[in-house]
């Protein structure tokens, strides 16, 4: 194929006057499985670098505003900077290590997590298919389990340790994981979730089949009550002979649905509540991007964890805030206010699917990942090297045996070749006053929905 980098050159390096330079083309990057069987080894013409840049193809976009994060996530580091010793320490309970030297990934696997692992490093391989040459080297470890393990109890004070850096998908107001987009936007094929493009497509589509306010006047969850007391406890907010506190909640057997074709877990097809419910499982659940995604009002019990995205959702603007210790008062209250107040609570579903459509779009998925593994790669105080038991990683090799759901999302969620256009661009960071600001008024919102509960259950009584 040869270097995408590869052009004329006119003389000194100038461009003729007079002569018009000729738009980019889309370069596709096909999957070369044929060569994989033959050499069982990763083209040795893929692109690393990328043709420079027509001025006119520059980014004009700015990042969402959750991209700020990606300086707060990184500060516990911002001062000393990231050693290999640092990074070393963070293989505890790592299930891999990533690094990418010169534009191509090697992977070093210590536990072996299937899906979440498998999907992880395909949306990384996609990211340097979409931008060859841009991602600087970098070396990082993963934990692909759902819990953050870095306490930031455990590294403050005068003699504490810097902290390792350890990359995940969630974290809590107490610990110091760095968050990533998780291993569902390319697919999960155990539970036949697609990829997001065609999903968030599938979503979009089914939210034009019923208008909101010819939707179920309940609230609507469907899950595995399995994995969390939060869960079970939501299952007491069921419709009974005795009470009904406007919830429909569903224990999802997804042993069954296997068996059944995944029929009746068709996500495009469950936007047809007024309100959705959504409750943490063991950690973050990757089922908020969906919810959020229905046009309905996003009934959001009180969070422990987030994602790279959600710490920029607005109580009372792109959900309403339930708590989590009375969760079926609660709901009670804030379905019956959304029955009673439709166009206020058609704006606030609005609010949120318009997110999910325009900010959480897979252009600024692959940018929070551009972004975040730059300013990483800022800090590392070493030159990353392939280490001595890291295998390298390509599409071909993942893509080309794999099979089945597996084969399928990897086929649709493929980059077909560079991008056009850079990454958008980083919004400042947060300055503490900002920072600040944030936090106070989506607290401030909470505690209006707190008042107005009061009153709302006084009055029934």
């Amino acid at each position: 194929m040869g270097s995408l980098a590869s052009r004329p050159l006119l003389g000194s390096g100038t461009r003729a006057a007079g002569i018009p330079k000729k738009p980019r083309q889309q370069i596709e990057i096909p999957l070369n499985c044929s060569a994989l069987d033959l050499t069982r080894t990763c083209p040795t013409n893929y692109p690393t670098t990328t043709e420079e840049e027509d001025p006119a193809s520059t980014s004009e976009t700015t990042c969402p505003d959750y991209f700020r994060w990606i300086h707060e996530d990184l500060k516990p580091w911002a001062h000393t900077g990231i050693t290999l010793e640092m990074v070393s320490r963070a293989r505890r309970t790592a299930n891999f290590r990533l690094v990418v030297v010169n534009g191509k990934a090697y992977v070093e696997k210590f536990r072996n997590f299937g899906t979440r692992e498998i999907f992880t490093l395909w949306g990384i391989l996609q990211l340097l298919r979409r931008y060859p040459g841009k991602v600087p080297d970098f070396d990082l470890m993963f934990d692909c389990n759902d819990w953050p393990i870095i306490k930031s109890s455990d590294y403050s004070g005068p003699n504490a340790m810097i902290p390792p850096p350890l990359f995940r998908y969630c974290k809590d107001a107490e610990t110091l994981d760095i968050v990533f987009p998780d291993w569902s936007f390319w697919g999960w094929p155990e539970i036949n979730i697609k990829s997001w493009v065609p999903l968030l497509n599938d979503l979009m589509e089914g939210n034009k089949r019923m208008k909101w306010e010819e939707r179920e006047a309940y609230a609507y969850w469907k899950g595995n009550p399995d994995v969390a007391l939060t869960r079970q406890d939501l299952l007491k907010c069921n419709v009974s002979e005795k009470q009904d506190w406007g919830a429909r909640v569903f224990a999802q057997d997804w042993k069954r649905e296997a068996q059944q074709g995944f029929k009746k877990s068709d996500l495009g097809n469950q936007c047809i509540h007024r309100f959705k419910i959504y409750v943490e499982g063991s950690a973050w659940s990757v089922s908020e991007k969906y919810i959020l995604a229905c046009d309905s009002v996003t009934l959001l019990v009180k969070p422990r964890y987030y994602d790279f995205f959600t710490r920029n959702l607005e109580p009372m603007h792109h959900y309403w805030p339930i708590k989590d210790d009375d969760k079926c008062r609660s709901i009670k209250h804030a379905v019956d206010w959304g029955n009673s107040h439709q166009q206020e609570a058609q704006a606030m579903g609005k609010a949120a699917s318009d997110f999910i459509r325009e900010e959480l779009k897979i252009d600024f998925v692959y940018d929070y990942m551009f972004h975040l593994l730059t300013e990483y790669s800022k800090l590392l105080r070493y030159k990353p090297t392939v280490p001595g038991k890291a295998v390298e990683l390509c599409s071909e090799t993942m893509a080309c045996p794999a099979q089945g759901l597996q084969k399928q999302f990897m086929m649709e969620s493929m980059v077909k070749g560079p991008s056009l256009t850079s990454p958008c661009t980083m919004p400042s960071p947060y300055d503490p006053a900002s920072l600040y600001a944030l936090i106070s008024k989506k607290e401030n919102s909470i505690n209006q929905v707190d008042e107005m509960e009061k009153i709302f259950w006084k009055e029934q009584n």
